[in-house]
C-alpha cells in the first residue's frame, strides 16, 4: 500500500481502474481520504462514514487494515460499496460474460438488425423520427451511414407495446433541476426495444451466484445512461480549431434526466460489452479482491478486521453505535440543494431493484411535493454532528467534506457552540475529481468543497504541525460560514 503525503492531498490524481468503472457525481479525492486514516488511526480502528457515496473510502480502510462501518440512504450507494468490497476474479467475471453472450448476444443483435442482415450500432433520432441508420465496418473503424428504411420503422413498431419485466416502476417527482416530472416513467428514458434487450439481460444476470451477479448488475447501470435515450447526438463540432464540422458524433449520457431532441439510441450489447471489458480489465489489476462484510454493527465491533455497510438512515444508525466507539469519521453529506442524490439515482435503483426512502434522506431539494426545505435540513445536520461527538473516541476526529453558497446552509456549526468536547481545528480546500455536469451548468457552481477538520477536544497529538503543511490550509471557517 502507498503511503500518501500531503503533497498529494493538493495533487490528486485522476480516478482509474475500479474507482473509474462507474459513473457517480461529486466524487472526491481519496488522498486526503487515505492521508486521515493511515497517520491518525492504528490497525483495527474504526472508521465511519455516516453519507456513504461511491464508497471508495471502504477500500481504503480495509487496505489498510481498518475496521469501516458505511451508512448510507441510497440503496445504489450500498450495493456499490459492497461490490467494491467483494469483487469477483477477473477469470470468474470474464466466464459470466462469456456465458451470458453466448445465450443473448444474437437474441439482442437480432433487434438491431437491418434488411441485409447486418446488425446496427447505432440510430440517429430526432424527437420520434429515426434520420439515420449506422453500422461498423467489416474493415476500419469509421462508421457507415444509411437512411432508414420501412424495414427499420417496422423492426421498432414491433416493440410500441412491449412492457418492461425486470424493473421496478421509478418514483420520480417534478424537479426542474434534473429535468424530471412525477408523471415520467421508465419508457420516458429508454426505447420500448432497449428495456426488452436489458430484461434478456437480466433474466441471466439473475442466473449467476451473488458475487458475480453483483458486478454483473453494477455494469448494467454503468451502462445504463448510454443504453438510454438521453445520449447527446453532438453537432457542428470541429475537431481542428477554428473549423467546423457538419459531422454528427456520439455524445454521452448526462447525469440527470436530459432528453434532447437529438440524440442516439446506441445497441444495448455494444454498450453492456464495453461496460464489462472496463471491468474485466479493472480486475485484472486488483489483487485484494474480498473483504469481510459484516451483517451488523454489533458483529463488526466483536470483531477485528472487516465492514458493516448498511443502507439506512444514518441517524437513526449512529444512535445505536457504543459511544467512544469510532476513531475517525470521514465524510461527504449532501450539500444542502446541490445535488439530488436519491432522485438522481432512482434509474439505477430501479434496475437494481431497490427502494429509496425519500423521505429520510438529508437533503434540500427542489422538489416542492418532498417539503424537503433547509430549515429540517439544517436540524437534522446538527443531530449528524451530536451523534458524530458522542461516538468519537477521545482521540477522535471528525472530516466532512462540504460546501454551499448560502449562509443559512452552513448552520449546522453553531451546534459546536453547544457541544464542549468537539472542537473546529480548521480547513482546506479540496478541488473536485470527478465534476457534476448538472453542478457545472448550473449558474454560479462551485469547483471545490472545504475539508473541516475537527476533534475531540484534549486530543493532544501533533494534530496542527502536519496540518499546517497543507496548501490552503487555515484555522478559520470559511468566510461565507463566519458570517452566520
Amino acid at each position: 500500500m502507498i503511503k500518501k503525503t500531503i503533497k498529494d492531498i493538493s495533487n490528486p490524481d485522476t480516478y482509474k481502474g475500479i474507482y473509474s468503472f462507474h459513473k457517480y457525481w461529486g466524487k472526491k479525492p481519496t488522498e486526503s481520504i487515505a492521508f486521515f486514516i493511515q497517520n491518525y488511526t492504528k490497525e483495527s480502528d474504526i472508521v465511519l462514514d455516516p453519507f456513504l457515496g461511491s464508497g471508495f473510502i471502504s477500500r481504503e480502510c480495509l487496505s489498510r487494515k481498518r475496521r469501516f462501518i458505511g451508512i448510507d440512504i441510497n440503496p445504489f450507494a450500498v450495493e456499490h460499496t459492497k461490490f467494491l468490497l467483494e469483487l469477483p476474479k477477473a477469470s470468474v467475471f470474464q466466464s459470466a460474460l462469456h456465458k451470458i453472450e453466448e445465450k443473448i448476444k444474437q437474441k439482442i443483435n437480432a433487434t438491431y438488425s437491418i434488411d441485409n442482415g447486418k446488425i446496427a450500432s447505432h440510430y440517429l433520432w430526432n424527437s420520434d423520427e429515426i434520420l439515420k441508420v449506422w453500422i461498423k465496418p467489416e474493415v476500419g473503424r469509421s462508421r457507415i451511414e444509411i437512411e432508414p428504411i420501412s424495414f427499420d420503422i417496422e423492426k421498432v413498431k414491433r416493440f410500441s407495446e412491449y412492457s418492461v419485466r425486470n424493473i421496478r416502476k421509478l418514483t420520480f417527482f417534478t424537479n426542474s433541476r434534473i429535468n424530471v416530472n412525477n408523471q415520467m416513467s421508465i419508457y420516458d428514458l429508454f426505447t420500448r426495444r432497449a428495456l426488452h434487450n436489458i430484461d434478456l439481460i437480466l433474466d441471466e444476470i439473475k442466473l449467476f451466484p451473488d458475487i458475480v451477479q453483483k458486478a454483473l448488475l453494477l455494469t448494467l447501470t454503468s451502462s445504463s445512461g448510454q443504453m438510454s435515450s438521453m445520449v447527446f447526438a453532438i453537432t457542428n463540432r470541429g475537431k481542428t480549431k477554428n473549423q467546423i464540422s457538419n459531422k454528427v458524433e456520439v455524445g454521452s449520457w448526462v447525469i440527470g434526466y436530459w432528453r434532447p431532441k437529438l440524440h442516439f439510441e446506441i445497441n444495448v450489447w455494444n454498450c453492456f460489452e464495453s461496460r464489462a471489458k472496463k471491468l474485466y480489465k479493472a480486475l485484472l489489476d486488483i489483487s485484494d479482491h474480498q473483504y469481510k462484510i459484516h451483517e451488523s454493527i454489533s458483529m463488526l465491533l466483536e470483531s477485528k478486521q472487516g465492514a458493516s455497510i448498511l443502507n439506512n438512515d444514518c441517524i437513526d444508525t449512529m444512535q445505536n453505535i457504543p459511544e467512544k466507539t469510532i476513531k475517525l469519521i470521514c465524510t461527504d453529506p449532501p450539500h444542502s440543494d446541490r445535488i439530488p442524490y436519491l432522485e438522481l439515482s432512482e434509474m439505477w435503483n430501479s434496475i437494481l431493484n431497490k427502494n429509496a426512502f425519500f423521505e429520510k434522506e438529508i437533503i434540500i431539494s427542489n422538489a416542492k411535493e418532498r417539503n424537503k426545505k433547509k430549515s429540517e435540513y439544517v436540524e437534522k445536520m446538527k443531530l449528524f454532528m451530536g451523534e458524530s461527538s458522542r461516538i468519537l473516541t477521545d482521540d477522535g476526529i471528525l472530516l466532512i467534506y462540504f460546501n454551499a453558497r448560502d449562509r443559512q446552509s452552513w448552520q449546522f456549526l453553531e451546534i459546536l457552540d453547544t457541544i464542549p468536547n468537539l472542537q473546529f481545528i480548521g480547513t482546506f480546500p479540496m478541488e473536485y475529481s470527478a465534476n457534476s455536469v448538472v453542478q457545472d451548468n448550473r449558474k454560479g457552481g462551485m469547483k471545490t468543497d472545504y475539508v473541516l477538520v475537527l476533534k475531540k477536544r484534549g486530543y493532544n497529538i501533533d494534530f496542527q504541525y502536519e496540518l499546517d503543511k497543507i496548501s490552503g490550509w487555515s484555522a478559520s471557517v470559511p468566510q461565507i460560514a463566519s458570517a452566520i
